[in-house]
């Protein structure tokens, strides 16, 4: 009889041991846990981290210089395009001013990643803030700040930038990298207000919780409190939010550079290779092909990256 039951008792204690392992992870854990799990998410997670890669590490694996004009091999066709315009020493071929694609395509790979995560560390830090305030302080304060945010969520994103890239475009400030640093700040004043509206609407959810309101009890401050028990309360939802506006934010690059009004040449970007190569299409689509690819998969990696994220983060979620 003991011999029957001894398996089964085993069993029942290893469940036991396995469900008390899990209850002893903490949130961030088992959000890595089941990221993991999400194939699509790591298939994406390992585009990134090449893309980062690649931007990293731009001026080792780039064959050529992405800003050396050669004429006398203007055009150079791809290895599946016709063999009579092939050029070994290129292995994706040439643009119309000679220029190596491959090269360009990797140097272009730091400026897109640049502007999807820059100006998202910004937009985050300006629209946490404003959510913080706005949902902990209530009143006036929440009016006054709901009220400017939504002026600001009124503007169509792409036709601000444009205007605000082209009236400063010729400024001091505009010249500077190539109008990098104009970008960061157009970006982050047209894009903030979604965060904001988030972490408020977090904030407010969690401000009447029990244990802020065992913070106010023993007298910790506003900012504490908002700092140590609001701020990483509210924070899976919002890292979701930013990892789905990176991909956005390489495509408003990609947009404005092919309106002329984005990065300045020669600096290479993708945006920048497919408003080039967009007056030769007619004659070969590659040079605009190849970089809207790019920006293609490293949009879908991100996507697919905050899809893991969001289901990660779900505490509802079992592993």
């Amino acid at each position: 009889m003991a011999t029957a039951t001894r398996p089964v008792d085993a069993q029942t204690r290893s469940i036991e041991l396995n469900a008390l392992a899990r209850r002893q992870r903490s949130l961030w854990q088992d959000a890595w846990l089941r990221l993991r799990r999400n194939r699509a998410a790591m298939v994406g997670l390992v585009v990134v981290v090449v893309a980062c890669l690649l931007a990293l590490f731009a001026d080792v694996i780039a064959p050529h210089d992405p800003l050396d004009v050669n004429a006398a091999k203007s055009m150079r066709e791809p290895p599946w395009g016709d063999p009579k315009y092939m050029d070994p020493s290129h292995p994706l071929g040439t643009d119309w001013l000679g220029r190596d694609i491959l090269s360009r395509l990797v140097h272009s790979a730091r400026i897109s990643i640049v502007i999807g995560f820059v100006p998202a560390a910004i937009v985050f830090s300006i629209g946490v803030t404003v959510g913080l305030l706005a949902g902990f302080k209530g009143g006036k304060t929440d009016n006054l700040l709901m009220r400017f945010t939504d002026v600001i969520y009124a503007f169509p994103d792409l036709i601000f930038l444009i205007v605000v890239m082209t009236s400063l475009r010729e400024t001091e400030f505009g010249k500077v990298l190539g109008g990098l640093p104009l970008m960061f700040v157009a970006i982050a004043v047209v894009s903030w207000s979604g965060i904001a509206r988030l972490t408020r609407g977090q904030v407010l959810s969690l401000k009447e919780r029990e244990f802020v309101e065992a913070a106010r009890a023993i007298g910790a401050s506003p900012t504490r409190i908002m700092a140590r028990h609001l701020f990483p309360n509210a924070l899976p939802p919002l890292i979701v939010a930013t990892a789905f506006s990176v991909p956005t934010y390489i495509l408003y690059e990609a947009g404005l550079s092919f309106f002329g009004v984005g990065i300045r040449p020669p600096t290479p970007t993708w945006g920048v290779m497919i408003f080039e190569g967009f007056s030769v299409f007619s004659t070969s689509a590659w040079p605009t092909l190849l970089p809207a690819l790019c920006i293609s998969v490293v949009m879908l990696a991100f996507t697919f990256v905050g899809d893991g994220l969001r289901d990660a983060l779900d505490p509802r979620m079992k592993l």
